[in-house]
């Protein structure tokens, strides 16, 4: 069994390759079960999210733990083993922090292939931890990005991303008002593990695009209702519906139906369902994650490790 650390996973899976391998998973047969939530304690929350195709079985641990940002700690810690499905054996250890950071920012990417406007070109990232620093290279895989803005309760943090962001060559600054950079912004992008609506929809301009990465429990929350009034909403599985507490509180509110989803992200990318139906339309894109995503990620750099070895 090989173990495959965080530097080797980054590497081998640069979003232009990632975004077409995630496309092509969300089109091909997997078997993905239910995650396994478990509350260790009252320190932090563990996932176990298993998926298999009829080559490779692998499952995910991850452990999230909002705590930790008074550590200095990041908030999710990961591993991933990858398994030969027809017998069983393990063929890696993988770093699970780098899977779930990629993975997730490029499921992103790819909805906004199919939801973002084709002249977007303008990103605000909300949320200054380890997803966001990667939001911008990902988004700049599907559309033309030529500004940046950055916006975190920390305004120290937000600086520093935004500086970090510019080392990376993006023109990136930091926003003090999350009302008026909005408004100005094609893509909105949240990654942040809030518990209470941090973007308003009275804030969105007409025709942009947002991006909720963060609610994959019931108990967190990024968008109030305003935002999904009026939008067209997509999610990356029938999974968020039960998970997010941005989708269960609009729905208990009846501000949106079951229905009203557009479809998910095997169905965009199988044409199943179609994406914006208009320049000026607002959409709305809602993740929890998915096993598939990792699968198809540690597949991806478990090979491209075996063609590196002697």
């Amino acid at each position: 069994m090989r173990f495959i650390d965080a530097g080797a996973v980054h590497a081998a899976l640069p979003f232009p390759h990632l975004i077409a391998t995630l496309r092509q998973a969300f089109a091909t047969p997997c078997q993905v079960p239910l995650r396994h939530t478990h509350a260790v304690e009252d320190r932090f929350t563990s996932l176990i999210m298993p998926a298999w195709t009829a080559r490779h079985y692998g499952v995910k641990v991850i452990n999230i733990a909002p705590g930790n940002a008074a550590l200095g700690l990041p908030g999710l810690h990961a591993s991933y083993l990858l398994h030969d499905a027809a017998t069983g054996v393990p063929l890696a250890l993988l770093d699970g922090d780098a899977i779930t950071a990629r993975r997730t920012v490029a499921a992103s990417a790819l909805a906004a292939s199919y939801l973002a406007r084709e002249d977007a070109q303008h990103l605000l990232v909300v949320g200054a931890g380890r997803l966001a620093r990667l939001l911008p290279t990902a988004f700049a895989a599907v559309r033309t990005i030529r500004r940046v803005t950055v916006w975190a309760r920390s305004a120290p943090q937000a600086t520093a991303l935004a500086a970090r962001l510019r080392e990376d060559g993006f023109d990136a600054l930091a926003a003090h008002d999350l009302a008026t950079a909005c408004a100005s912004a094609d893509i909105v992008s949240c990654a942040t593990l809030a518990t209470a609506p941090v973007v308003q929809g009275a804030w969105l301009a007409p025709g942009s695009h947002l991006d909720l990465i963060g609610s994959f429990s019931p108990q967190m929350c990024e968008a109030d209702d305003a935002c999904f009034a009026g939008a067209g909403l997509w999610v990356d599985t029938a999974e968020a519906l039960q998970k997010s507490g941005d989708l269960l509180g609009p729905l208990a509110r009846g501000v949106v139906r079951a229905e009203d989803v557009r479809g998910t992200l095997s169905d965009l990318v199988t044409g199943a369902a179609r994406g914006r139906s208009s320049e000026a339309e607002r959409t709305v894109f809602k993740a929890v994650g998915t096993a598939l995503e990792d699968l198809a990620a540690a597949v991806a750099v478990f090979e491209a490790e075996a063609t590196r070895r002697p």
